[in-house]
């Protein structure tokens, strides 16, 4: 499994683990209707143009035989929130690849790319009830406070973890804790 920066020509991959993995993570949490609606075309344009763009990151999970399984992206936090200045915008992985620990690793990669451009601290939003909750957690999140937040056709009730330092969530030698690379603490 290579963990690596998104390049033109991922936006498909990308877009398909988007869709699908919505599809089976928000039933019941999304209305159905939203669900239904989701296009792989519409998704794809938007990740292309996040690829192509400079205020995302966006890294992948590319298996060999299967394609991109997983990817996650962030950048500048959006919502002024003067505790942290990155965000982990999204990070998806399909069914069958979650539990083995490409998450962590995607995480640890998009912190990588954040602390090289600058970056200090991040913030993730997540669905409240999702299981995304306790891998944010494992990994050092803390969480902040809960908000109704506007996300394609529905809202829905989310909450914030935070990371004051995300020194620990990256693979370098600087780390306080050697780096989230080198345990494995969520999947």
């Amino acid at each position: 499994m290579e963990i690596r920066e998104a390049q033109s020509g991922d936006e498909a991959g990308i877009a398909r683990v988007r869709v699908d993995s919505w599809r089976s993570t928000y039933p019941g949490i999304m209305p159905d209707a939203v669900l239904n609606s989701l296009s792989y075309a519409d998704r794809e344009a938007r990740w292309q143009q996040a690829i192509e763009g400079e205020a995302t990151d966006v890294v992948v999970a590319d298996a060999p035989d299967r394609g991109i399984v997983g990817f996650a992206a962030g950048g500048p936090e959006r919502s002024r929130d003067a505790r942290y200045d990155g965000e982990l915008y999204a990070i998806y992985l399909l069914d069958e690849v979650q539990g083995q620990g490409i998450g962590r690793r995607l995480t640890v990669a998009l912190a990588d790319r954040l602390l090289q451009r600058g970056f200090a601290s991040m913030l993730v939003w997540v669905a409240v009830g999702v299981p995304a909750c306790r891998f944010y957690e494992a990994l050092g999140g803390r969480a902040l406070e809960e908000r109704a937040e506007q996300i394609d056709d529905a809202t829905l009730q989310v909450i914030g973890y935070g990371w004051d330092d995300i020194r620990p969530l990256t693979s370098g030698e600087d780390s306080p804790q050697g780096g989230a690379a080198s345990g494995d603490r969520a999947s």
